[in-house]
């Protein structure tokens, strides 16, 4: 069936085409415009032809002029292709006033493609109704990782919640440091007296596999967060470890892991041994506490035992070295515009005298603030570095909370240099006596690295 109008049933085409002409004229063209064309025209076409042209013209121009971006947003078809369907043509998103206005001012045309792309998303995508907090912290995680720095990164509010607590001295898993910023989980020391310490895992070692599921290709935070558990319950790691030809099984029992982050005794030799396991909020009260008891005894030598210390607080670690030193400078943090901060060493300090030798221990697993006070000691003269080269962490990092308990993000905001100006950032800490552990060392309960730190103090006092 065809459409009926009679009003223009009895109109000649050329009469049709000159009413859509005048029409168009008294509305969207300029008569200068037409008239141009006209004349143009007028010697080449007849005048039903001429009207044709034109009202092609006049189309041309009048969506060109309102419709272009509803053209140019269109998605090419693809045609006689066997097997591939031709897709459906989209009109582009358009942001809506709430989100223009959300979008401070300075930043509404940048930010159009996200708004764009989430508006597609929540329109096409086939499974829905979509997550808006999970894109909204998938979408933190990507600018994060957009930096390109391996250790600014977006913690979700448990992992957030986590890692306050490891550094508060309490949570549920093994008992390790670990590094999440390399293709596997890497451990970069095992909590001394925890399970992973006495299940024999080591620094470096690399869990390629958890319960026996493959972590290639995991996010190495993800496979950390599979490590923890309740206290009591296994979990099976599969590890790589350097030197050995086959992958090494572990059954570790998860405790709660409640960490004494400072501790002190007398050693046989009449030297003072201090460790230190973390940087975290308990760490000075503990340390105060522990010089407290063994500085009356009139120790013949300090050792601080940094090693497997995976780092903590910025703070923790002047307030730390600031009790060895009677002064000076602990290190320099520098930011990116090259302006610079010192921190000078705090008074009152009580094993600041000198005449007292002291060593400090560090391996590979001693990072970030262990290496700030090492550094700062081995600079200063105060102490001789005894293990093998540090971790070589020499970036500083703010973690910042995220408002509606949407977890933080952790931001390296500086780069610290030694009181010499030296950097460790990827290079590490040298130590002034070089002394190996090897697993073998280990298994047999024997610490050369420990035996050796004592020998130095004690030709020290020779001298």
């Amino acid at each position: 069936m065809g459409l009926k109008c009679p009003a223009f049933r009895r109109l000649t085409p050329a009469v049709v085409l000159t009413q859509i002409v005048q029409k168009i004229q008294q509305t969207l063209i300029p008569k200068w415009y037409l008239f141009q064309v006209e004349q143009e025209l007028e010697v080449v076409l007849n005048k039903t032809l001429k009207y044709i042209f034109i009202v092609l013209v006049i189309i041309a121009v009048g969506l060109g002029s309102f419709a272009g971006g509803f053209i140019t947003g269109h998605i090419i078809p693809l045609t006689g292709i066997p097997g591939i369907s031709e897709p459906e043509t989209f009109a582009p998103p358009t942001t809506s006033p709430d989100q223009q206005s959300a979008t401070p001012s300075e930043f509404q045309t940048l930010f159009s493609p996200f708004w764009e792309a989430w508006n597609l998303v929540h329109e096409n995508y086939v499974d829905q109704p979509v997550d808006d907090v999970a894109l909204m912290r998938g979408a933190i995680s990507g600018m994060m990782d957009a930096l390109g720095d391996q250790h600014s990164s977006y913690m979700n509010p448990k992992d957030y919640a986590d890692a306050n607590s490891s550094l508060e001295g309490e949570y549920e898993g093994i008992g390790a440091y670990v590094d999440t910023t390399t293709e596997y989980l890497t451990i970069t020391s095992p909590i001394p007296g925890s399970p992973a310490e006495r299940a024999g895992l080591l620094p470096g070692d690399q869990v390629v596999a958890i319960d026996g599921k493959n972590m290639t290709g995991i996010d190495a935070e993800v496979a950390r967060t599979k490590v923890l558990g309740p206290a009591n319950t296994v979990v099976h790691l599969t590890v790589l470890r350097e030197g050995e030809e086959n992958l090494l099984e572990f059954d570790v029992t998860r405790e709660k892991i409640t960490m004494k982050s400072s501790t002190g005794k007398m050693l046989d030799s009449g030297i003072a041994y201090i460790q230190i396991t973390t940087f975290g909020d308990k760490t000075t009260p503990e340390l105060l506490a522990a010089l407290k008891e063994l500085m009356p005894q009139a120790p013949k030598g300090i050792i601080l035992d940094l090693r497997n210390n995976g780092g903590g607080y910025l703070t923790t670690s002047v307030e730390v070295t600031s009790q060895f030193l009677a002064e000076g400078v602990v290190l320099y943090e520098k930011y990116g515009d090259g302006s610079r901060t010192t921190y000078e060493v705090q008074p009152e300090g009580m094993a600041t005298d000198t005449k007292i030798p002291m060593v400090v221990l560090i391996n590979e697993g001693s990072a970030s603030a262990s290496e700030i006070v090492a550094g700062a000691l081995q600079d200063s003269g105060r102490a001789k570095l005894v293990g093998v080269t540090s971790y070589g962490k020499g970036s500083v990092q703010n973690w910042i909370p995220l408002s509606g308990d949407h977890g933080a993000v952790r931001i390296t905001v500086a780069k610290w240099l030694t009181p010499k100006e030296n950097t460790i950032h990827e290079i590490g800490l040298t130590p002034d006596v070089p002394v190996e552990r090897t697993e073998e060392d280990y298994k047999a309960d024997r610490d050369p690295q420990l035996d050796k730190a004592q020998e130095v103090i004690l030709d020290m006092i020779g001298k």
